[in-house]
């Protein structure tokens, strides 16, 4: 959730936010009133606690013929004291519900509107262009014996695949360079758990506008990750971590899942929107001052995978109501694909302030004093999904493909993919 400070002290900055997320100004006032109402019934509590403890001092004192008076009095003010902590209770409970509500304040910079307003900041690489007709992603993968589709639908249903052969090591070579750049970059490499608790699922962002794209074991109430970004966020839930040598780097591998809810009839055909994927994901703890520096790195470091890929590409600045509630800022890195004739996104790196870590109370402490919610940043250094850009653009007529020279040491020195018939 965003400062409470803030929004006391800025409530302007908040509701320019949400108008530029598209989400109405009026959440805004009814935090507002509900964060009013909260500090109101803590300071009658506090008032009648403070009344309780000089009324018992009193009857201790009192002489005996008075005593049974001023207990009558202390049973009543009990009364009352065990009413006002029970509205303080609802009023904390309204207020965070009307916190929840408004979604983390946007950078200054950030685009206004919605997906189709994002902001192209550059690009990289020629489009690449073929004296033949290409051949997608999906016809490559069957002709080099990568992709089998049709059995990963007899097993699991639709948007389920196997990769096979060239394709499983293709896959496996993709994600060791990017864990290998990642310990080079001072990452912490991690395997988290893909099944978390609500409180780490909610804390991150995803039961919100994302809840319908999630999967949920009801039995054990328990959330299968679309990202390691969930279980990296809950890493130091509840608590202070040491940000005095600098930011807390980790590098998360794991499989994820996602249901692709409202998503039926989009990029059907091969591996573009699938259910299960694999993905290495970056994800940082910092200060809030450090936080767009850090961003801008993590940036680098995807864009540096793209370019020693070889991939034609293009960074986008995400409009503000595309981010999704816990980013304040979203760089898009889209890479051409060749049959599409189109950018499509194959990974995203985002600043959440201090959004979601106010949410799963993850502080720091500068200098030895008052605690401080840190920044949390998450971006995608490698996935499954790459594998169709990186067919489709090294491609040759004959549905051979050739490898990225930094791939080849993961493959065994080879060259070029060859059709396995």
């Amino acid at each position: 959730m965003i400062d409470p400070v803030l929004l006391r002290e800025n409530p302007e900055l908040v509701r320019r936010s949400q108008g530029a997320r598209g989400e109405p100004s009026d959440t805004v006032d009814a935090a507002l009133a509900a964060d009013r109402a909260r500090r109101q019934a803590i300071a009658a509590y506090e008032e009648l606690r403070a009344r309780q403890n000089a009324h018992g001092k009193r009857v201790a004192q009192a002489p005996k013929a008075e005593k049974a008076a001023l207990a009558a009095e202390a049973k009543e003010l009990s009364v009352r004291v065990k009413e006002a902590q029970q509205a303080v209770t609802a009023a904390e409970q309204a207020a965070e519900e009307a916190m929840a509500r408004i979604e983390n304040v946007i950078i200054e910079g950030v685009p206004a509107g919605g997906e189709e307003n994002f902001v192209t900041l550059r690009t990289h690489g020629e489009v690449p262009a073929f004296s033949f007709e290409p051949r997608d992603h999906l016809e490559l993968g069957e002709l080099l014996g990568a992709i089998d589709m049709e059995r990963g639908t007899k097993v699991s249903g639709s948007r389920f695949y196997f990769l096979t052969g060239i394709g499983a090591r293709l896959e496996l070579a993709i994600m060791m360079l990017a864990l290998d750049r990642a310990l080079e970059a001072g990452f912490t490499p991690l395997t988290p758990p893909t099944l978390v608790r609500p409180e780490v699922m909610r804390g991150t962002g995803f039961l919100g506008q994302h809840s319908d794209e999630v999967y949920h074991l009801e039995d054990e109430d328990l959330y299968l990750v679309g990202t390691s970004e969930v279980p990296l966020a809950g890493y130091h839930m509840d608590e202070i971590i040491d940000l005095s040598k600098g930011p807390k780097r980790y590098a998360g591998w794991s499989t994820c899942y996602r249901r692709e809810a409202g998503s039926y009839g989009k990029d059907t055909r091969g591996i573009i929107r699938v259910h299960q994927f694999n993905k290495l994901e970056m994800f940082v703890y910092t200060t809030l001052e450090e936080s767009e520096q850090e961003h801008e790195r993590l940036l680098a470091q995807q864009e540096g995978m793209l370019q020693d890929l070889g991939l034609s590409y293009r960074v986008i600045d995400v409009a503000a109501g595309d981010l999704g509630s816990s980013a304040a800022r979203k760089y898009d890195i889209e890479a051409w694909v060749p049959t599409q004739q189109a950018y499509r996104e194959l990974t995203s790196t985002s600043n959440c302030t201090t959004y979601q870590a106010r949410r799963l109370d993850i502080r720091h402490r500068p200098d030895g004093g008052k605690t401080q919610h840190v920044a949390t940043l998450n971006g995608t250094l490698a996935t499954t999904r790459w594998i169709v850009a990186l067919l489709e653009t090294h491609q040759r007529e004959d549905g051979s493909v050739t490898v990225p020279e930094v791939l080849r040491p993961y493959l065994g020195g080879l060259e070029v993919m060859e059709p396995v018939s």
